[in-house]
């Protein structure tokens, strides 16, 4: 049984496993760090660089837009900070 070819306008499967680590809640310091390395075996710091890539892609908000909406205003937030 084969399977059958992504959509072209689909997210890979990378991309949606980060954000389905996004929608997750860590308790405790390092717990999300360590899941990022453990299930997705990222480094920490490219994970956050495709998560703010994945943030100004219009498949991930047609994805999660609950997700990408929020991570956005966290973002938006954070900027009007600096």
């Amino acid at each position: 049984m084969s399977q059958d070819p992504p959509e072209p306008d689909a997210l890979a499967e990378r991309e949606r496993a980060v954000l389905a680590l996004e929608r997750r809640g860590f308790s405790g310091p390092g717990a999300k760090e360590r899941a990022i390395r453990e299930e997705l075996g990222l480094a920490p710091v490219r994970y956050y660089q495709l998560l703010n890539a994945l943030l100004d892609d219009a498949r991930a908000l047609a994805h999660d837009p609950v997700t990408v909406n929020r991570l956005r205003r966290v973002r938006e937030g954070r900027r009007g900070d600096r």
